[in-house]
Formats: structure tokens, sequence, C-alpha cells
């Protein structure tokens, strides 16, 4: 088996990317401190082709150069806005009638392998601080809240990993109903 070469990969152009059609996924960033995850978040919302990102509170915007290390140039594909408060933009997200998903550990949340997306809905997928999470007045005004199932000892996973695993799953599950 042979690898791939970058120019075999038959990937979009920017102008490509730009005209698209779009999954319909928002990415909230909620005060994430690391610019490394932030442009991981950016990568990652290139490669499922993510509507918008929302850079909300302490989160840092491009252009900077730690961002664009892990970024890749994807800060010029994905669009992207910033809130100086989480939510602005997460009252904004409800009255277009988005369904609004913290990703976090809380009580009654479900569990992302039983979460099953609706057709035709727009779904934010909010992320939080490395630290804190996501802040609770965020998690309360919440349609739902979503947690990665985990099985060792550590307490939780890295921001850009999990937008990664949710991102992933929830546009698996998006393309399944069509």
């Amino acid at each position: 088996m042979r690898k791939l070469k970058n120019s075999e990969l038959d990937r979009l152009s920017v102008d490509g990317f730009k005209s698209a059609k779009k999954t319909p996924i928002i990415i909230v960033l909620d005060n994430i401190r690391s610019l490394n995850n932030i442009g991981s978040v950016f990568r990652t919302s290139d490669a499922f082709l993510i509507e918008k990102i929302y850079l909300c509170g302490i989160t840092a915007k491009p252009p900077h150069k730690d961002i664009h290390k892990t970024a890749l140039g994807s800060t010029e594909t994905v669009d992207w806005e910033y809130a100086e408060n989480t939510m602005d933009i997460i009252k904004k997200l409800k009255t277009e009638s988005v369904k609004v998903c913290a990703i976090e550990q809380a009580e009654n949340a479900t569990m992302l392998d039983h979460f099953t997306v609706e057709k035709n809905n727009t779904y934010a997928l909010v992320f939080g601080n490395e630290v804190k999470g996501v802040t609770q007045d965020v998690v309360d005004a919440s349609d739902l809240v979503l947690e990665i199932p985990q099985f060792g000892t550590k307490h939780s996973l890295n921001i850009s990993v999990s937008c990664g695993i949710v991102t992933w799953d929830v546009f698996c599950k998006l393309k399944s109903v069509g």
C-alpha cells in the first residue's frame, strides 16, 4: 500500500471551500486559553466543512503565529467571528433555532454515543476552557449537554481532542440522516 501525496488528495481550494455546502455544525469556543488548541479547532473545522467558529471571551483571534502553527491556513477558509461574551452568541444562536450543545460533564448529560441528530437541524457545539470547562451559565442555557464517555483514570480530554471526537461523531450522524 502506497501513501498518497498531498497532490493526490483532491482537496478543495480556498475558493472551493468558501463556496462549498457546509455541514450544519457551528463551533463555539468558550474562553479557550491555548493558542494551539484554537488552531487545532480551526483545522478540524476545515476538515469537516463546519459553518462557522465563534471565538468568545479570552479565546485569541487570528492572525497569531501560535494559532497559525496548528491551523495550517484553515483560519483563511473557515468563517469565524469574535464575541466578548459567550452568552450573547448562545442567545443569538437560539433565536436562529440552532440546537446548542454544551460539551461537558454534567448531571443528566447525554452520552455522545446515545445522541441522535435530527434532520434539518443546525448544531452549535460549545467547548470550554481547558481548566474550568464550559461556564455554568452557558451549560444552563444550552438545549442539551453532551458528554464523551471515558473509562480511564483521567477526568477529561484536551479540548482539541474533544472537538475532533464530537465533530466527527455529529458529522457522521448528520450524513446518515441525509
